[in-house]
Formats: C-alpha cells, structure tokens, sequence
C-alpha cells in the first residue's frame, strides 16, 4: 500500500523508477537496476530504500541457499501496485522537466549550443 509523501525527483530517482517502469511485472534486483539505469549501486540503493520506505516499490529475498548459489541472495524490486499511478505521474513530470529545459538550456538537453 503506498503512503502519503513524494521523494524527490532527482534524475537519479527518475532512470531507477524508468528502468523499474520498462515491464512493470517484471521484478528486478539491484544490479540489473544499476545496469539499465546506468548508475552506480552507491546511487541506486538509496533510492531504492527510500522509495521502498515510501511504499512506491515492494521487495522480496530470493529464496536461494547463497552457498549453493556460490553469490550472495538478491534483493527483488517492483513497483508496488498501489503506487503505480504515482509513478508514472512522477514520470510524466520528469519528462515535462527535461523538455522545459531543453527549450530553456538546448545545449544542456542536447540541442544545438
């Protein structure tokens, strides 16, 4: 169930709700979120926490003996169902932002400078 509060929406937290927003039934785990968001695990685990704290993602353990895996177990993430409307409102605004600062600042949005 997510409970009432944003986080900040820092690019940052943006690629990491993105990269959980590409097949919101498919779960992910840390590092497969560090890869497609392109960040280091030092920037996404935080942002993961708090927006777990949140209740905008849900996770689980895998339930994998880490021995026999020979790795450590993995953390899931999803975007928790009840928030999934937060999400992509908090989506839809970052991608406003971006497109208000490339008309602003083209050549901080990648147009002509």
């Amino acid at each position: 169930m997510a409970r009432s509060g944003k986080p900040r929406m820092t690019l940052p937290t943006l690629l990491v709700l993105r990269a959980l927003m590409t097949d919101p039934s498919r779960e992910l785990y840390g590092l497969q979120i560090c890869a497609e968001a392109g960040l280091p695990s030092g920037t996404v685990h935080p942002i993961l926490a708090r927006l777990e704290g949140l209740g905008w993602l849900s996770s689980r353990w895998e339930a994998v003996d880490a021995r026999e895996e020979g790795r450590p177990r993995r953390r899931y993430y999803r975007v928790d169902p009840a928030a999934m409307g937060l999400v992509q409102a908090a989506l839809l605004r970052g991608q406003a932002s971006v497109e208000g600062i490339g008309r602003l600042r083209p050549n901080l949005a990648g147009g002509a400078s």
